[in-house]
């Protein structure tokens, strides 16, 4: 279970180091093998690579003749790369995924329980700002009456 979240450093290469405590995790869980892929809210999405091929098996059974269906596939397929943490547990972000989800130098990985969301600092405080003030935090139906 991810979850958390911690602000973290890109080197001058592109590369992120993922905190020892969820580096042993997604080794004992996938060997150190992710899949790093784009989201529509501009943001990456980090995988344990088990978790992730029944995700992108229900993405491609979707019909590639549906417009929505056809941008998600390209999005969330086209996007995902094959990565291995390295003996340093750091990741290599290409620049494609650099610069899709604007991050340069500060960045925010955000536990999702079976994954992580990978924001710009930036981007993270825009969307902390948004949910602060309210903006589209209406809850799901099926939250109805749901507390914490």
């Amino acid at each position: 279970m991810f979850r958390g979240a911690t602000s973290l450093n890109l080197d001058a290469k592109g590369r992120l180091a993922v905190p020892s405590r969820h580096r042993d995790a997604l080794f004992a869980e996938s060997a150190g093998r992710v899949v790093l892929t784009a989201h529509p809210h501009r943001c990456l999405l980090l995988y344990p690579q088990p978790a992730w091929e029944p995700i992108q098996a229900k993405v491609m059974s979707l019909s590639s003749f549906d417009r929505q269906s056809s941008a998600l596939q390209r999005l969330l397929v086209g996007y995902a790369e094959d990565l291995d943490l390295d003996s340093a547990g750091r990741l290599l972000i290409s620049s494609a995924l650099r610069e899709f989800a604007g991050l340069e130098k500060q960045a925010m990985l955000v536990g999702q329980g079976s994954h992580f969301e990978l924001w710009s600092m930036e981007s993270w405080k825009a969307q902390l700002e948004q949910a602060m003030a309210g903006d589209g935090m209406e809850l799901p139906s099926e939250l109805e009456g749901f507390s914490l």
